[in-house]
């Protein structure tokens, strides 16, 4: 008996062992594509001459090309990533629907809709210039930010009161409700383009094209202290996800408040992506990806699940936006239609391995 014990004791620890390499190795394939995207480019800098500057100890112009324009969009790719995986993972949780995601219940199309209010109806506006880089940018980010924040967080918050209104929803009532509201959102950013001038559709389209360029140091700050903010409270829950795992009757025989637990964990996850989204413009399919294929390596076991989500969100969006960057250089193809192109065969693949191998 005692050495049965020993050794489920060793196989237990070399279970968890496996899933710590998983992370290491998705936090370290991340660091290592960062610096790639950091030194690729019309001007390629080697990756010594990365490391270098990164201390402090580079060229004049490679420092300025890194620190101005590279690292930071690498940054907030990194740090969007992370967020949306993560809000992903626990929302197809505490929904118990493995389609869950900002996307699918409206924060995105919310987001797009706010940022057409901003622009078209509050001045957010365009900028027009000779050169075909800059022919169209926003010309008031902050009052377009706030909106397309705003609106996010309201398709969410409407999906949880229904929740809390009409009790036998279930998780898929949830999804539909929140595929309605993002066809509300759809068709009043339709509306508001088809009174506006050229100008501002130009504007409001090249916002829902997604960028991760957009977003400034100042931005980023409050993605990481965002993002730093969630995390801590999705780990402190983790126990209470595993619970949540077995079934709304387990965990409540645990002692999980499962209402109070799902309430707070969605209003976080939405926030926390309509931020992300509110900067960067419309990102699809990470938040749902990501932490499916983790969950292949580190199952549900969201003590792993959700780091594991989080460097894996951040190394897909990095990826994205490096081939986006560097395919057709000098043009960089907005992110939203990489993630997207990327994203839709890799989750229809997930999606049929996963059938297989329950039949």
């Amino acid at each position: 008996m005692e050495e049965n014990r020993t050794n489920q004791f060793h196989l237990y620890n070399a279970f968890l062992r496996r899933k710590r390499l998983v992370f290491l190795i998705a936090a370290g394939a991340t660091v290592v594509a960062a610096l790639f995207a950091v030194g690729a480019g019309s001007l390629h800098i080697t990756l010594p001459d990365v490391v270098k500057t990164l201390f402090g100890n580079g060229s004049d112009l490679s420092q300025m090309v890194i620190f101005n324009i590279r690292l930071p969009r690498v940054v907030a790719a990194i740090a969007v990533g992370a967020i949306l995986a993560v809000s992903g993972a626990v929302m197809q949780c505490v929904l118990r629907n493995p389609l869950a995601s900002a996307s699918t219940l409206g924060v995105s199309h919310g987001a797009a809709f706010g940022a057409a209010v901003g622009i078209i109806v509050f001045g957010g506006g365009v900028v027009n210039s000779d050169s075909a880089a800059t022919a169209v940018s926003i010309n008031n980010p902050y009052i377009v930010t706030l909106c397309a924040f705003i609106c996010g967080s309201l398709s969410t918050f409407v999906v949880i009161l229904l929740s809390q209104l009409k009790k036998d929803l279930g998780p898929g009532g949830l999804i539909l409700a929140g595929v309605a509201l993002s066809s509300l959102f759809t068709g009043g950013t339709t509306l508001l383009q088809y009174f506006a001038d050229e100008t501002k559709i130009s504007s409001v389209v090249f916002w829902t094209f997604g960028n991760m360029g957009a977003a400034s140091w100042t931005e980023i700050l409050i993605l990481a202290i965002v993002f730093a903010a969630s995390i801590t409270y999705f780990l402190l829950n983790r126990w209470n996800y595993n619970a949540m795992e077995g079934g709304t009757d387990t965990a409540k025989s645990l002692g999980v408040n499962t209402r109070a637990v799902m309430l707070i964990s969605m209003c976080i996850c939405t926030l926390t992506a309509a931020v992300a989204v509110s900067f960067v413009g419309i990102i699809s399919f990470v938040g749902l990806v990501a932490p499916h294929i983790m969950r292949r390596f580190v199952g549900n076991d969201y003590r792993y699940l959700i780091p594991c989500s989080a460097a894996a969100g951040a190394l897909l969006l990095v990826l994205a936006d490096t081939f986006g960057r560097l395919v057709i250089a000098p043009v960089i193809l907005p992110i939203g239609a990489i993630t997207s192109f990327l994203g839709a065969p890799l989750f229809l693949f997930l999606l049929f391995r996963g059938f297989k191998s329950n039949d």
